[in-house]
């Protein structure tokens, strides 16, 4: 019975997991689909769903998606370090300490004690800010594959039309590059802005994203 409690112990990465795999497995059959219409609209053939996972409208489409919730998450983790929103279970309280503000240096060693605290120096220094460093890093690699791949879908529908191909830093300086990230990028902060306020109202019995149904509106954290 060790694997249930094994399964009990990572199910949200799981499920997480298991639904981005449902989820971007089913974007590609359907974006053959798509893709393969356009083309023959156009005169052209069509590819196989191998295939068309190596074209640039499959990584852009990908990327595209990737820039913008690695972007909204790490700029949810460092403005959720600063900034406060009284009510909201998703904001650190604003009187007394919180416990992510303690600092790691003067927290009593023990055996389970990450490796990095325990090194000190710049090792901790580093590792202090590791999520948000490694959010940054994933929204970087996710636009610069949205750039790529963005550039090759566009630079295909360029010859399509008798015009020039364009490298990926000169896609960067075109509107459509920048339309299709501003539009994800603003639905992601309106998510974000939906769960911190609504949050401070509304409830979800069970849910760590929630305070206790019986809690004070104006009672902030969770």
């Amino acid at each position: 019975m060790r694997w249930r409690l094994w399964v009990r112990d990572h199910g949200l990465i799981l499920v997480c997991g298991g639904l981005f795999l449902l989820f971007w497995i089913g974007m590609a059959v359907f974006g053959v689909q798509v893709h393969n219409s356009e083309q023959a609209e156009h005169g052209g053939t069509g590819t196989s769903l191998i295939g068309y996972l190596a074209t640039g409208d499959f990584a852009e489409a990908t990327f595209e998606n990737w820039e913008s919730e690695f972007l909204q998450m790490g700029m949810y983790v460092v403005l959720t370090a600063i900034l406060f929103q009284r009510g909201s279970a998703e904001s650190k309280p604003l009187d007394g300490p919180a416990p992510q503000d303690a600092d790691p240096r003067e927290a009593p060693l023990k055996p389970d004690t990450p490796w990095a605290v325990r090194r000190g120096g710049w090792v901790l220094a580093v590792y202090e800010h590791s999520l948000s460093l490694l959010l940054l890093l994933l929204f970087v690699l996710s636009f610069v594959g949205h750039a790529l791949g963005g550039a090759a879908a566009y630079s295909a529908e360029q010859v399509e039309h008798g015009e020039a191909p364009v490298t990926a830093w000169e896609y960067l300086g075109t509107s459509q590059f920048w339309f299709e990230s501003l539009q994800n990028w603003q639905s992601e902060f309106l998510a974000v802005a939906a769960i911190v306020l609504g949050s401070v109202w509304l409830r979800e019995r069970g849910s760590s994203e929630s305070k206790p149904v019986a809690a004070p509106h104006a009672e902030t954290g969770a």
